[in-house]
C-alpha cells in the first residue's frame, strides 16, 4: 500500500454563515489521482483553495510533512496590455533561460519564439500550458488542477489531458483534478470524489459513476448516460 499523503477529516467551510463544504472526509494516497466531480457551486474550487491554506475552515487537513504542492488555477485572466512577456514571467521564479526552455519543453512548447510573447497575447491552450509549466518548476509532489480545460477547444482539451498523463508518468506525481468530463474520469482517476457541499459518493470510478449517483450529484439533470469507451 502506498502512503497516505493527505487526510481530510470532518472539513467544513463557511462563508457569511453559509456552509459551502459540510463535514467532508477523505484520504489520498501517494500516486493516486483523485478527480473531483460536482455541479457549479458545489464547493470544488473552495475545496482546493482550502487545501492550499487560502480559506479558514473547521475540521482537520493533514498533508504529509514537507510536501510540495503545485497549483494550476481555473481562471487566470491575463490583461492584453500587461507589458510582461513569457521569459519575464518565468524569471519571477528565479530560473535562467535554459531552465525556462526545459520546463516549457516538458509541457509541449518547443518554439523559443514564445519567450518574447506577451502573456496577454497567448491562446487559451498556450496559457494553460504556461501555467502548468509554472506549477512544475518547483518539482511538486502533488499537482492541484482546477478544471484545466475551462475555455479550451475540444482538440486542445484532449492534448491537455494527454499532457497531464505524460507529466504524471515522467515526474511520478499525485494529481487532484476538478473536471466536468466524465470520459476523463475513467482514463485518469484512481478515485473519485462526488461533491455537492457534502460527499455524495466517493471511491473508484467503476463503482462510483453509476446513474443514480450522478443523478443525485447533479440534481437529476442527467437523463441518459452511457460510457462509450
Amino acid at each position: 500500500m502506498s502512503d497516505i499523503i493527505l487526510e481530510v477529516k470532518n472539513l467544513s467551510v463557511r462563508f457569511d454563515g453559509n456552509k459551502v463544504i459540510d463535514d467532508l472526509s477523505f484520504d489520498l494516497r501517494e500516486k493516486d489521482n483523485l478527480v473531483i466531480l460536482g455541479p457549479n457551486g458545489a464547493g470544488k474550487t473552495v475545496l482546493l483553495k482550502t487545501l492550499l491554506g487560502i480559506f479558514p475552515f473547521q475540521g482537520n487537513i493533514r498533508w504529509r510533512e514537507n510536501i510540495k504542492i503545485g497549483y494550476v488555477p481555473q481562471k487566470f485572466l491575463a490583461d492584453k496590455n500587461i507589458p510582461l512577456n513569457i521569459e519575464e514571467f518565468f524569471k519571477f521564479k528565479k530560473i535562467n533561460s535554459e531552465e525556462i526552455a526545459a520546463v516549457l519543453k516538458s509541457v509541449g512548447i518547443k518554439d523559443k519564439t514564445i519567450f518574447s510573447k506577451r502573456i496577454g497575447a497567448l491562446s487559451s491552450g498556450q496559457l494553460q500550458r504556461i501555467l502548468i509549466a509554472w506549477a512544475l518548476i518547483d518539482n511538486p509532489d502533488i499537482l492541484l488542477f482546477d478544471e484545466p480545460t475551462a475555455g479550451i477547444d475540444i482538440e486542445g482539451e484532449e492534448t491537455i489531458y494527454n499532457l497531464l498523463s505524460q507529466i504524471e508518468k515522467e515526474r511520478d506525481l499525485t494529481i487532484i483534478l476538478i473536471t466536468h468530463d466524465l470520459s476523463v474520469v475513467y482514463k485518469f482517476a484512481d478515485s473519485v470524489l462526488c461533491l455537492n457541499k457534502k460527499a455524495v459518493c466517493q471511491g473508484p470510478p467503476q463503482e462510483v459513476l453509476k446513474l443514480e449517483n450522478l443523478n443525485q450529484l447533479y440534481g437529476g439533470e442527467i437523463k441518459f448516460y452511457q460510457h462509450g469507451h
